[in-house]
């Protein structure tokens, strides 16, 4: 596990030279915040740097149901019994292992590696614009319907779970980044993921956080970059469509 720290985000980086899959601790005044839940084996580290840190995790946020971001779930939760999951309305389902689609979502297949064994139900049902502590919740629909990105206020750091991936490139969810292809290969709805990101950049984020790679300090203008290649994409991918 590699660790880096930001302002009050501390990423915990498992698999960092090959497969970085990550998860973060957010310090408030008494407690932490942990975001995304890793993979299986990652609980013990994850617990381990709260206390080196000092401060007891009292809530579970994640950012959207998919194996890498709530791996470890069941095993904290048997671990921190006080603890509590917080999880958007939409991708409860998901977590359930519930992949149907509402009639108004486009009507596109969900990717990518949806729970099948995990035990644990949020305690607590997100929709955006609900605040969490520090964090303020925003939905980024696109790599699944419910995702979630976690802008803390005091900052304005984000959190943005696979809206964004840094390895291999930064790239919007849903664009393919041949050193790094995974997240895109599990995206949703590419049109909606592009919404998001634009959408999260109208927040003027000062740090960007993601699921995947290194965190980026300022990171407005890499963002535009990458939301610019993935327009650029996506009106490739119509004009073959049309040929």
């Amino acid at each position: 596990m590699r660790l880096r720290n930001e302002k009050t985000i501390h990423q915990l980086s498992f698999l960092p030279n090959l497969f970085p899959v990550n998860c973060y601790l957010v310090e408030e005044k008494n407690e932490l915040t942990l975001i995304d839940a890793a993979l299986p084996y990652c609980a013990t580290s994850i617990i381990q740097t709260a206390a080196n840190i000092g401060k007891p995790i009292t809530r579970i946020l994640l950012t959207h149901a998919h194996d890498d971001h709530v791996g470890a779930l069941d095993k904290l939760v048997a671990s921190l019994p006080d603890v509590k999951v917080y999880i958007s309305e939409r991708d409860a389902r998901l977590l359930a292992n519930d992949v149907s689609l509402d009639p108004h979502e486009p009507q596109t297949k969900i990717r990518g590696g949806v729970p099948k064994q995990i035990v644990t139900r949020p305690h607590v049902l997100l929709n955006e614009g609900d605040q969490i502590g520090s964090l303020l919740a925003v939905a980024t629909p696109g790599h699944t319907p419910g995702s979630m990105t976690f802008l803390d206020t005091r900052s304005q750091a984000m959190i943005a779970g696979d809206a964004f991936q840094t390895r291999g490139g930064i790239a919007v969810s849903g664009h393919m980044k041949p050193w790094f292809p995974f997240p895109a290969m599990a995206t949703w709805h590419k049109e909606t993921a592009l919404q998001s990101a634009h959408k999260l950049l109208s927040y003027k984020p000062t740090l960007l956080a993601v699921g995947h790679g290194l965190m980026i300090n300022e990171p407005r203008v890499a963002m535009e970059k990458a939301i610019n290649e993935m327009e650029k994409s996506l009106k490739g991918t119509m004009l073959q469509e049309r040929v």
